[in-house]
């Protein structure tokens, strides 16, 4: 069975679609349950870990496994620019909470898929970053899931931590959604031209979560090992690369040509220094994505046709 956490955000919602689609056993916690309450966390693992099926339980229908073997956390303090004005609460929450889930999973004697982010690194390289290359994060959010990482490595050995970048997906507020709702509201939207990295598609990323579990249980099965792919860390984004400007320019071609955008508009580059913020957002955040596949063996879209897959779908709701 897996433990979801924070299953009612964006990534957490597709998840748990996934989960239930594929017939895998889940539970689900969301901010119900405090992830920097130890004993909170406790209490809902123990009272569930062989509970499946029982009534008032979100479980799919199918193969249902005795105890909790994976932990899914989806949950974070997701706010860059407030992150500066709230250092303690994003330290709990990203730091604090990752090293409670990596105790109870250890505990429970399960597995952790832990979710971290590109703005572990600066942001001042120039050529996609590897999983080996040494963390530098600039800012209360990158320093907090930096922190939350380094927790979870001294807590236990059989984790998962995938780092994600422009992450968007059908539930919840993200950047397709916002630009799809200005661009039907105004004559001309400016966005930021000198960040680059790679939109991701959270269908996607939910499909590389439920691809490791199930190669992973099924190496179990077949040949008694913990795992077939190597514990560690982790990129997973949508292949290539681009700005947040030529993202932009995409969502309006797409919108307009699936009815998403139904006006003129017009998409206008500008610099960061032109849009000042809180936190600085990495120039540079393109995530390698070569050790996943090779151990993997996933094919990872290109952004341009996850976003064209996402926006024509009938799931698509700007809010």
């Amino acid at each position: 069975m897996v433990w979801l956490i924070g299953s009612k955000g964006m990534l957490g919602s597709e998840i748990a679609r996934q989960l239930t689609e594929n017939r895998i056993a889940w539970f689900g916690s969301d901010r119900e349950v405090d992830i920097t309450d130890p004993v909170e966390l406790g209490k809902c693992a123990h009272s569930h870990s062989s509970a499946a099926g029982r009534t008032g339980i979100s479980v799919s229908r199918g193969t249902v496994l005795e105890k909790i073997s994976w932990v899914i956390n989806c949950a974070a303090y997701t706010a860059v620019d407030k992150a500066e004005e709230e250092p303690d609460k994003a330290s709990q929450l990203n730091a604090d909470g990752p090293r409670n889930i990596a105790r109870i999973t250890r505990e429970l004697g399960a597995r952790l898929i832990h979710i971290s982010t590109d703005y572990v690194f600066d942001g001042n390289g120039t050529v996609p970053y590897t999983e080996d290359m040494q963390k530098c994060p600039d800012g209360v959010y990158g320093k907090t899931k930096a922190a939350g990482e380094d927790a979870i490595e001294k807590e236990m050995t059989q984790y998962y931590i995938l780092r994600t970048a422009w992450l968007y997906g059908f539930d919840g507020k993200n950047f397709v959604y916002t630009m799809t709702k200005a661009m039907n509201a105004r004559d001309e939207v400016s966005v930021v031209s000198d960040q680059k990295g790679t939109p991701t598609c959270a269908a996607d990323l939910a499909a590389a979560i439920l691809k490791i579990i199930g190669t992973s249980e099924k190496a179990k099965s077949l040949f008694g090992k913990n795992s077939a792919l190597p514990y560690g860390i982790y990129h997973f984004t949508n292949l290539g690369e681009t700005t947040w400007f030529s993202f932009a320019e995409k969502i309006y071609e797409l919108g307009k040509k699936y009815g998403r955008i139904t006006k003129d508009c017009t998409v206008s580059p500008c610099t960061s220094d032109e849009y000042p913020s809180a936190a600085k957002r990495p120039a540079y955040s393109v995530l390698s994505k070569e050790k996943i596949q090779s151990l993997l063996k996933i094919k990872i879209p290109f952004w341009q046709d996850s976003l064209e897959k996402f926006i024509k779908s009938s799931r698509f709701a700007a809010r």
